[in-house]
């Protein structure tokens, strides 16, 4: 058997023989010729076989060549040739420049590639690295050359051979051929071995470590991308050179850098910490199964709810404790500081800019590097609301992401993409503090090194459980269909509005959420844990009613469990419990209403069908029974279409037939009777608590609007707005405490633009808010209905 060295100046140069013929080999503490477990055997072809040898010490070496000795005769192994290691890479190892040569010979050879697998200890049945690592010299799967020498003396079964699939020297050179790299044959075939390596090499690591690993060699290789970059640079008058090496700056600045260490480390250390506040995550074990399955025919985008800091921290460590592969993370450029960069880039963040919208080859670079991504079936995620939700509610989709990817779709880089819509509920979250802070008008916190230290300290105190739900994939190509995309595709924005919709649909209501439409329902009076219990007890017949999705069986038998919860909220100093009172009530301060409002919000869309219901049903003019009814209905349903995620009009209108018929199956001959009084016949009222604090907010917006030009500075008019509604608030002319916050009227905003309401004449701005003004009204008469039958619901 011949043996084909590494060119000369690599750590692998070295013959293992003198030109004497003495052994000139340095004299190992470990026997490499000691058979390992699972060794795999190279099977009887009919052909030569040639072995590209992996390798990046003298040791693995020497345990390849050892191996490849041990193969039986009928193996017909005639070379062992080195290839550029692929770990710990150094610009002077490349492969050996023979290896071209040999494969041209004319005996069409088999080629194998093969490789040195070291495993890190076995803990609870997983093969993973923990934080005790750090202090034992570094990562287990990459040792240098002294620990390889102690882990293959006296650790063996952690040292494994590993072989990827063969392939003929014809079809490397036709691969070669068709391939779109710009490289070398060698390069070409080296990369080649290597992909199938890791391929290999994962049924011994597992899923989790599905990472690109050569990801800027093959995208720079790339003729369609460097053609690409040549033809942008002509356009924009950039010299050719300039033009590549600005291509790769980007590139590096924008590329996830996932390390098999880090990963593992960060998993730990995300245990830790969200173990410091919350018990457990909880999910739902075969909906990940079955979308890993998914992921193994189609690329997969992940696209959470976005409320807390923990969220991707959450879904990271999900994916990481089901043997998933991690995501490719779409991050801002802000969140690129030390530690904290360097750390989730490792961990799987990709980078991109708040903006480059006159940056044509950035774009281009990220085009290619998402393109790359999405080809290979390599997982995403990315939130699509941009930033956390101030308010609780789902925002309103950014488009730019979902566009990039779906543009990847339909030139077709892979057939099909599935978005799987993810919502990260908890009984308790650790920011809303901050979002009640900011709803009021206070500075965000910066994020830097001491905010995450911050961050993390503060999750020394009970939070309950996080929750993780998972609905129906949604399909792009089935979605979308045609091509030709862009931002502002009427079908790509259904697409969005889709997957949020579908979000909303699986968030689970929590008690937190329930105690909290009980209480806010009071409307600022002081409430004992009776009309506490009684309230809850409203709204949980009603998610029975409608099968909703909770967190788990949601019962208030009696106030035992009222107390409880109310405690955890006085802990954190989201309720005040009233010192002087002879029985022990409760109320909410301005502050505390906010964040109340916030649990209430992350599932109030459930509530709102049977809201507007009740609006129209009081607001519609009796005249024009049922259909008057249902031209109100579809009135409310365009005033909030900026607030919620609605269904499409047919299923929309099921959801209202399913509210009225709750309260009587003949309302619909009812219609001519006393309105109010079958109203108070349901057993929940709910516009007081899910709609009027959203209704008083475009109120303010409305009349601010009527009263004062709008600019369109956007930032100044929502201040003028919370000045306005803080006023308002004091006078008694706002009954919803959370009706003054920023979320609320930067919605309100968004509706008026887009009725052109600013730039209309002074009687169209003072209509819109006389017919807002109205509606307030009803709804403030549905809780004084509720008070006067001695109910908060």
């Amino acid at each position: 058997m011949q043996r084909i060295e590494a060119s000369p100046g690599a750590d692998l140069a070295r013959s293992v023989q003198s030109p004497s013929g003495a052994d000139d080999t340095l004299r190992l503490p470990a026997d490499p010729t000691v058979p390992l477990e699972d060794e795999p055997t190279i099977s009887d072809v009919g052909r030569p076989v040639v072995v590209l040898a992996d390798a990046t010490t003298k040791l693995e070496r020497r345990i390849i060549e050892a191996w490849v000795e041990r193969q039986p005769e009928t193996a017909s192994v005639t070379d062992v040739i080195a290839i550029r290691p692929s770990r710990r890479r150094n610009l002077n190892q490349r492969t050996d420049p023979r290896l071209h040569a040999r494969l041209d010979r004319g005996d069409d050879p088999w080629v194998v590639p093969a490789r040195i697998a070291w495993l890190p200890n076995e803990r609870n049945g997983r093969r993973s690295v923990s934080l005790v690592d750090i202090l034992k010299l570094g990562d287990p799967r990459d040792p240098d050359p002294v620990r390889e020498h102690v882990i293959l003396s006296k650790f063996a079964h952690r040292v494994r051979i590993v072989t990827g699939a063969g392939a003929s020297a014809t079809e490397l050179h036709a691969a070669h051929d068709a391939s779109v790299e710009a490289s070398t044959f060698n390069d070409f075939v080296s990369r080649r071995a290597h992909r199938a390596l890791e391929r290999a090499e994962r049924h011994l690591r597992g899923n989790r470590y599905k990472v690109p690993k050569f990801l800027h060699e093959e995208i720079l290789n790339r003729s369609e991308f460097r053609d690409g970059v040549m033809q942008l640079a002509s356009e924009i008058g950039l010299p050719p050179e300039l033009a590549l090496s600005r291509s790769r700056y980007y590139l590096r600045e924008i590329a996830a850098s996932h390390k098999p260490f880090m990963i593992d480390l960060l998993a730990n250390f995300i245990h830790w910490v969200y173990s410091q506040g919350y018990g457990e995550i909880r999910y739902d074990s075969d909906q990940l199964a079955q979308i890993a399955q998914l992921g193994q025919q189609y690329p997969v985008a992940f696209l959470p709810s976005h409320r807390s800091n923990l969220d991707r921290l959450t879904l990271q460590f999900l994916l990481w404790e089901n043997d998933m592969p991690p995501n490719h993370t779409a991050a801002g450029i802000n969140m690129n500081f030390f530690p904290v960069g360097p750390l989730i880039r490792n961990t799987g963040a990709f980078f991109i800019r708040r903006s480059f919208k006159d940056n044509e080859l950035y774009k281009y670079v990220l085009r290619s590097y998402l393109d790359y991504l999405v080809e290979n079936r390599f997982p995403l995620e990315w939130y699509t609301e941009g930033g956390r939700s101030r308010s609780g509610k789902l925002l309103p989709p950014k488009m730019g992401m979902i566009s990039w990817v779906s543009d990847s779709i339909m030139r077709n880089k892979a057939e099909d993409m599935y978005l799987i819509p993810t919502s990260i509920a908890y009984d308790q979250i650790m920011d809303v503090s901050d979002y009640s802070t900011e709803a009021t008008g206070g500075a965000k916190d910066k994020e830097t090194a001491s905010w995450a230290v911050a961050k993390i300290m503060s999750l020394r105190a009970r939070y309950g459980n996080i929750h993780v739900r998972f609905a129906e994939p949604v399909s792009i190509r089935k979605e979308l269909g045609g091509d030709g995309i862009d931002e502002d595709h009427l079908d790509l924005r259904k697409l969005a509005f889709e997957v949020m919709y579908r979000i909303s649909q699986v968030t689970p209501i929590t008690p937190t959420a329930v105690v909290s439409i009980a209480i806010l329902a009071a409307r600022g009076r002081a409430v004992d844990a009776s009309q506490l219990t009684d309230a809850a007890q409203r709204v949980t017949r009603a998610i029975a009613r409608s099968d909703l999705p909770t967190t788990e069986t949601i019962r208030f038998g009696d106030e035992s469990v009222t107390r409880e919860i109310i405690q955890q909220l006085s802990e954190h100093g989201s309720l005040t419990v009233d010192p002087q009172s002879t029985t022990q009530t409760y109320h909410l301060t301005p502050k505390q209403a906010i964040e109340a409002a916030y649990y209430r919000n992350t599932v109030v869309h459930f509530f709102v069908p049977g809201a507007i219901a009740e609006i129209a049903l009081l607001h519609s003019d009796p005249t024009a029974g049922v259909e008057g009814f249902w031209a109100e209905v579809d009135h409310l349903r365009d005033l909030l279409k900026f607030e919620f995620f609605f269904a499409d009009k047919t299923r929309f209108r099921h959801d209202i037939i399913d509210e009225m018929d709750s309260i009587d199956l003949n309302w619909r001959t009812r219609m001519s009777e006393d309105r109010e009084a079958l109203l108070v016949e349901s057993d929940l009222l709910r516009a007081h608590w899910a709609l009027l604090p959203f209704l008083e907010a475009y109120l303010i917006v409305a009349t601010q609007l009527a009263t004062h030009a709008y600019e369109g500075d956007r930032k100044q008019f929502v201040a003028d707005c919370l000045q306005t509604g803080t006023e308002w608030l004091a006078a008694g002319g706002v009954s919803a405490d959370e009706s003054v916050a920023k979320p609320l009227f930067g919605s309100a905003l968004d509706l008026a633009i887009n009725r052109g309401i600013p730039d209309g004449t002074d009687e169209d701005r003072q209509a819109f808010a006389d017919a807002v003004a109205d509606i307030v009204a009803v709804a403030r008469r549905i809780g004084s209905l509720a008070e006067g039958a001695g109910r908060l619901t």
